[in-house]
């Protein structure tokens, strides 16, 4: 039995299940609130799906990258619920849980998320068989929405694009010949697609330690950013 959480967006999201797919889930706009939030959502699921605490066996977390502070939220929780229950963890970034979520396709897919700051974090997948998780062919990174757009030009065959770096830098993109829109609901990372990625990795023993669980920050915070650009200007 596995818990998913789903915090680096500006959403909050929980599942819970196993190999054979989520007993149940819940997602809710946070408005950055996700640490009010995600307790709460982790007991409503759980009540929900008829499971105990006791009987989760894995804990699978977006590791990033995205909103550090939603990030961070999402990743203590994991790890002080790990600790308390001696379970081990399963790290899964919101890139991979994205491309996960497109399901099987002969073309690539590249996932862009909107980094803000004019950038986007991207990786680019080639889709694994049906039940296998995709192979990272490039990434993941964080660049210039137009520079993504080259990378993507210069490959020359149809690549499928999701994310919401996509939707939120339309016209970097408009150009694109070889690109194919993926489905609006795949713009964000979902819970669901963190727990059945999580259930691969975990069959895997793709795990980690509640201590040696690492974040996928790719640019520094944006409140160092800003020191330093206060710093800079003196």
């Amino acid at each position: 039995m596995i818990l998913a959480i789903e915090t680096s967006v500006e959403r909050v999201g929980v599942a819970v299940g196993d190999h054979a797919g989520p007993r149940a889930s819940a997602m809710l706009a946070s408005d950055r609130r996700h640490a009010e939030s995600l307790a709460p959502m982790i007991d409503f699921v759980l009540r929900q799906a008829s499971v105990t605490v006791d009987a989760i066996d894995h804990i699978a977390v977006d590791v990033g990258p995205g909103l550090f502070t939603g990030m961070r939220v999402g990743m203590a929780t994991a790890q002080t619920m790990a600790w308390a229950l001696d379970i081990p963890l399963v790290a899964v970034t919101s890139l991979d849980a994205v491309a996960w979520g497109t399901g099987t396709t002969e073309s690539p897919v590249a996932v862009a998320l909107d980094a803000r700051r004019g950038e986007v974090y991207w990786a680019l997948y080639r889709p694994g068989r049906a039940g296998t998780e995709p192979v990272l062919l490039r990434g993941p990174e964080v660049s210039a929405p137009g520079d993504v757009a080259i990378e993507i030009a210069d490959r020359g065959e149809t690549v499928v694009c999701v994310g919401s770096g996509f939707l939120r830098h339309p016209d970097e993109f408009a150009a694109l010949t070889h690109a194919e829109a993926g489905p609006a609901s795949l713009a964000a990372p979902r819970a669901e697609d963190v727990l059945a990625l999580g259930a691969v990795r975990a069959a895997r023993d793709l795990t980690v330690a509640a201590d040696a669980l690492e974040p996928v920050y790719l640019r520094a915070p944006d409140a160092e950013i800003n020191w330093q650009t206060r710093e800079g200007a003196r």
